[in-house]
């Protein structure tokens, strides 16, 4: 009985340092946006973002450079780095946050998982705080992790000159998907 006991918490205690020092990351996420205004629509992605995700801790993080956008027209992407973005002054955007309930999220069993994040977003030199729910996809060991939400333009200190105002949303749609490996010890 003693043996059995001691095997039992013994495994407990291998199965939790293997779950909780665990980290999942990719460089290739995805991050678009959606610009939906009166007189045009303007859409955009970058898919060279940087994510970490911490399943001991469900810390979360995600960084982009915003030159990496790409647009369907290159006058678009200029404006959006030179005027808009500034992105000669302010080169990343930045994601800082956690995952809340990370405790219901089973990484060692395949299904889809209803994720709360709350962080701080960082953009054109200005930090806010965001609140979403995303989904993350158990499968194979493998997790594809997706969120989408809004950001108003105007809390971002970006500026929308008069000529162009009806050309750009108040708010634009952010959606970002990743599918995040395991991290190994050399990367």
């Amino acid at each position: 009985m003693r043996t059995l006991f001691f095997l039992t918490v013994f495994t407990l205690v291998m199965w939790t340092q293997s779950v909780t020092g665990q980290k999942y990351y990719t460089k290739t996420g995805r991050i678009t946006f959606l610009s939906q205004a009166p007189l045009e629509k303007i859409e955009s992605s970058n898919n060279n973002s940087l994510i970490v995700l911490d399943v001991a801790t469900g810390k979360l993080e995600c960084s982009v450079l915003i030159k990496g956008f790409q647009f369907e027209k290159a006058l678009m992407q200029d404006h959006f780095n030179e005027n808009y973005m500034e992105s000669y002054k302010y080169p990343k955007g930045l994601f800082k946050g956690v995952v809340t309930n990370m405790q219901d999220i089973n990484m060692r069993k395949d299904g889809v998982y209803s994720a709360t994040i709350k962080g701080d977003l960082t953009l054109h030199g200005v930090t806010k705080p965001v609140t979403t729910t995303g989904k993350l996809t158990i499968k194979g060991g493998n997790v594809a992790a997706t969120t989408s939400f809004d950001i108003v333009v105007a809390d971002f200190d970006i500026e929308k000159p008069k000529v162009v105002k009806d050309n750009i949303a108040e708010k634009v749609k952010v959606t970002v998907s990743a599918d995040l490996k395991l991290m190994d010890e050399t990367n």
